[in-house]
């Protein structure tokens, strides 16, 4: 059975930051709100390798060995 919610006290500036999202989606403000409540408790897809590729990249890792040699830094600097 579906709830109703509602949320008190809402910051003016958050209020119109999601009727802006609201409009530049072409949904209502309650349309906008159920597609974010749904978006937070949707489970997450499996993450594709190219991203992992990606983000390993991003931190200038190479090989096996500069990522080891990292990891070791870091817990011997603790």
């Amino acid at each position: 059975m579906p709830v109703n919610l509602s949320i008190k006290n809402v910051p003016d500036d958050v209020a119109e930051k999601l009727r802006r999202m609201a409009r530049d989606a072409h949904r209502s403000l309650q349309g906008e709100l159920m597609h974010i409540l749904e978006q937070a408790v949707k489970e997450p897809k499996p993450t594709d390798i190219s991203v992992v590729r990606e983000q390993i990249a991003s931190y200038g890792v190479k090989t096996g060995d500069e990522s080891t040699r990292m990891i070791r830094e870091d817990r011997d600097g603790r």
